[in-house]
């Protein structure tokens, strides 16, 4: 049987927690240590002798394992995180090789079922098949009180007598989907009430009928997955720290190098750091100069920041952060079209000066405007400087139109010619205005 039991696309999405700790002031020679004590602990010196134990060897079972618990992890963050969060049918592209043979498949049953019905003496193989399934599906859908009405189902939908009836050609198929049709009813979510409606329209071809039940199954499936998600997400969010947590730690203690990036991205934070603070004089050092350790906090919203500008080709996102892919991905690109829209309206308020300014509806319309022309400026086919254009066009014409409302004079050609050039300049990495904000 055609089952589609559809699973939420795993998406990627971040767990960040603040730290706080005070500026511990340190020598140079500790430095070493200092970066090692994100890693390991701070008890292992240097100078300690080399563990004689070999290193742990990883199964297959342990990989299927951590992907498991990373799957589980990366859906329960998305529940947790992300309110609107729900499972949707999927689309399928039209000429993909999965949905040709999601088609081919799925005709071939309802071929087969359709041709054992016809049969004379007709042939109830297939059928059996489909209605035991549909009674899975019926009963996975009652509250756990619902004795009564569990009783009755498995009553009517009696296996057993079915295949009796089989064998002596006295399966009543019709009144079977009727009956299945009128449970649907009293189980479907409000918003199915029309799709079940129009079951009891259906043709007479019984295995027509059939499919159109099963996908409206299909869909109360769907409805009650998501209905299970808005029910379990407050006991998820009040435990979400220590699940995530224990997830977490049961995928590093399978797979050994699973911080390996996180690892490597808080050393280039720290070091970053470091390098930014200035050197001071330490108080029992004998006029030794060394550098303040900076506390894990400093280092972490360095760390976070550096995200901003994240090079995903060039560098994998760190695991701890991975299950926020998607959410850091649309922040740096929000930030991207913040960028631009700043460049281009200080150009412009730097160029024009005086008579536009204080006036926040003028400000606020050329924002929206300029947002609106750049937007999509993330995608690899978006020809910034081509957009950029028509932008000094539409600010020079709603400039001009502000400008003669108030009884200035509009701006001069030569001034639009360098204006407009000055816009499009922001595309290049050296640009003043670019680098100022």
């Amino acid at each position: 049987m055609p089952g589609n039991d559809e699973r939420p696309t795993s998406m990627s999405t971040t767990v960040s927690e603040d730290a706080s700790s005070d500026a511990d002031i340190t020598s140079a020679s500790d430095f070493d240590c200092s970066r090692q004590s994100f890693t390991s602990d701070c008890s292992s010196s240097k100078h300690s002798s080399p563990s004689s134990s070999p290193p742990k060897t990883i199964t297959l079972d342990d990989v299927i394992s951590s992907a498991r618990d990373l799957s589980n992890l990366t859906l329960a963050h998305e529940i947790i995180v992300n309110r609107d969060f729900h499972v949707e049918q999927p689309h399928l592209p039209q000429n993909s090789l999965e949905k040709q043979v999601k088609y081919i498949v799925h005709k071939a049953f309802w071929d087969g079922l359709e041709s054992e019905l016809n049969d004379d003496p007709p042939e109830y193989e297939h059928a059996i098949k489909l209605l035991e399934e549909i009674r899975e599906i019926l009963l996975s859908f009652l509250s756990p009180g619902a004795n009564r009405l569990q009783t009755q189902i498995l009553e009517v939908l009696d296996m057993d007598l079915i295949r009796q009836q089989a064998d002596k050609e006295a399966v009543d198929i019709h009144g079977l989907a009727s009956y299945i049709i009128t449970i649907m009813g009293k189980l479907c979510a409000p918003v199915r009430d029309d799709e079940v409606k129009k079951l009891r329209e259906s043709p007479d071809n019984v295995a027509s009928m059939y499919k159109e039940i099963f996908r409206v199954l299909d869909l109360m499936k769907m409805d009650m997955v998501n209905f299970t998600i808005q029910s379990l997400r407050p006991d998820l969010q009040r435990q979400s720290v220590e699940y995530e947590r224990a997830k977490f730690q049961s995928i590093v203690e399978k797979t050994p190098s699973a911080l390996d990036h996180t690892t490597e991205w808080i050393k280039s934070s720290l070091e970053e750091v470091l390098f930014s603070m200035p050197t001071v004089e330490q108080p029992n050092g004998h006029g030794k100069v060394g550098k303040a350790l900076p506390s894990p906090l400093l280092v972490f919203n360095s760390g976070f920041i550096c995200l901003l500008t994240w090079d995903y080709h060039k560098s994998p996102l760190p695991e701890t952060l991975m299950t926020d892919e998607v959410r850091l991905r649309e922040l740096q690109r929000r930030l991207q079209l913040l960028k631009a829209v700043a460049s281009v309206l200080l150009i412009v308020y730097s160029a024009i000066g005086g008579p536009i300014s204080g006036l926040p509806t003028l400000a606020e319309r050329l924002k929206r405007m300029t947002s609106v022309l750049l937007e999509g400026m993330h995608l690899p086919d978006f020809n910034l400087s081509e957009a950029l254009g028509n932008v000094s066009g539409q600010i020079c014409c709603e400039l001009n139109k502000s400008l003669t409302e108030r009884n200035y004079p509009a701006l001069p050609p030569e001034l639009q010619v360098t204006l407009k050039g000055q816009i499009t300049s922001i595309t290049q990495e050296n640009n003043p205005i670019r680098s100022l904000v």
